[in-house]
């Protein structure tokens, strides 16, 4: 009976040795002594001259509808080039970056004269006096005395291009002062005439206006009062 009790006290100092009480009473706690040992996998390694990919960084790009991201096409902070229009925006007065001037009472001189073929007609004349080119939109609105109406212009002369003129360079509209035949109405006589520019659109102001001279009689206006747009020879309304 003895013998039996030596050996079971000698089995429990062994089991002792692999086992150990847990602090908290939950049982006990394996060492890790019989546990195997599971051997590490080696780090995967990127094919030669390859660079492994890269998670993409939060914030540095948009995503598409289903949380894609989207590759970024241009380094941050970058600022697109300016487009052509707006490196050429023609800033009211301006074209591809150089300054259209226009011919106005500033910069030219102004004649009106009558002509005497065709009847009733008046010849203006501008003649750029300044160092630049300059413009001569549409045509030119005229006022005689203190007239409430502006004369129109024949669309038929409009020009296809714009006239411009070089310093020391004339152009030139009509007037058709009256009709021919009496047919006009409200006529009178007129002892002054200012004559108005336009600008780059239609009925804007192109500038200061002029105040050619007269004949010293006057000139006889009616109803039938209407101009020519501005034209860079004279040849092309001498017949209108």
């Amino acid at each position: 009976m003895r013998h039996i009790r030596l050996l079971a006290a000698t089995g429990t100092a062994v089991a002792a040795l692999a086992l150990t009480a847990c602090g908290n009473g939950t049982g006990t706690k394996d060492e890790g002594a019989s546990r195997p040992t599971t051997p590490t996998a080696p780090a995967e390694r990127a094919p030669s001259g390859k660079a492994t990919p890269e998670a993409p960084h939060a914030g540095t790009g948009s995503r598409t509808a289903n949380g894609t991201p989207v590759a970024r096409t241009h380094a941050p902070g970058a600022r697109p080039s300016a487009s052509p229009a707006a490196r050429g925006t023609r800033g009211g007065t301006g074209t591809s970056g150089s300054s259209v001037v226009l011919c106005n009472g500033a910069n030219t001189t102004v004649t009106a004269q009558p002509v005497a073929r065709p009847l009733n007609h008046l010849l203006i004349t501008v003649k750029n006096t300044g160092a630049k080119t300059c413009e001569l939109p549409y045509y030119p609105v005229l006022r005689f005395d203190q007239m409430q109406w502006v004369p129109q212009a024949d669309r038929d002369t409009q020009p296809q291009a714009v006239v411009s003129l070089a310093p020391g360079e004339s152009g030139y509209a009509g007037v058709l002062l009256s009709a021919a035949d009496g047919s006009g109405a409200g006529g009178t006589t007129a002892r002054t005439l200012t004559v108005g520019f336009q600008g780059l659109t239609p009925n804007s102001s192109g500038g200061p206006s002029a105040t050619p001279s007269l004949p010293a009689k006057g000139v006889y206006y009616d109803s039938s009062l209407k101009v020519t747009y501005w034209q860079q020879d004279l040849g092309s309304i001498a017949g209108w």
